[in-house]
């Protein structure tokens, strides 16, 4: 049984279809017990951690922060305490917009992306961006959220 939580804090409140999109997602991976959070900010919340811990003074759509560093690290009953998600909502709203789909995909993608983060995917070379984004989109599209 996995847990998390979203804080919404009054930013957004129309994501009641994440859990079906973080769910799939946990089982595609085939993460059984793991916990994590994800954070609704606003921009200058999520500029002030970007500066903080990325050392980059800029509005962000999306930040990670794992805390395993190993995927192989397992706490009470083998249970995952995977990190948190932090989503920038009026990025993600203006992102929508400049894309030309829904706020549905845009916040879906954001918190796909982020999971997948915490469950140690990354997008440091062309290779680990193509596997990384590819399986956001199998996600998606596997929910039919689509562009």
């Amino acid at each position: 049984m996995n847990d998390y939580t979203i804080v919404d804090n009054n930013l957004y409140h129309d994501y009641a279809y994440l859990k079906d999109v973080l769910d799939y997602t946990l089982e595609h991976e085939q993460v059984k017990k793991a916990i994590f959070s994800i954070i609704f900010v606003d921009e200058k919340e999520i500029q002030t951690l970007n500066r903080t811990y990325r050392n980059k003074d800029a509005v962000t759509d999306v930040i990670s922060f794992a805390f395993e560093d190993n995927a192989d690290i397992v706490y009470n009953d083998n249970c995952r305490v995977l990190g948190d998600i932090y989503v920038c909502i009026p990025r993600m709203q203006s992102q929508a917009i400049e894309y030309g789909h829904s706020e549905k995909r845009e916040l879906s993608f954001l918190c796909v992306h982020g999971l997948l983060h915490l469950l140690g995917y990354d997008h440091m070379n062309s290779a680990d961006e193509k596997e990384m984004f590819d399986l956001q989109e199998l996600i998606l599209n596997a929910k039919n959220i689509t562009r």
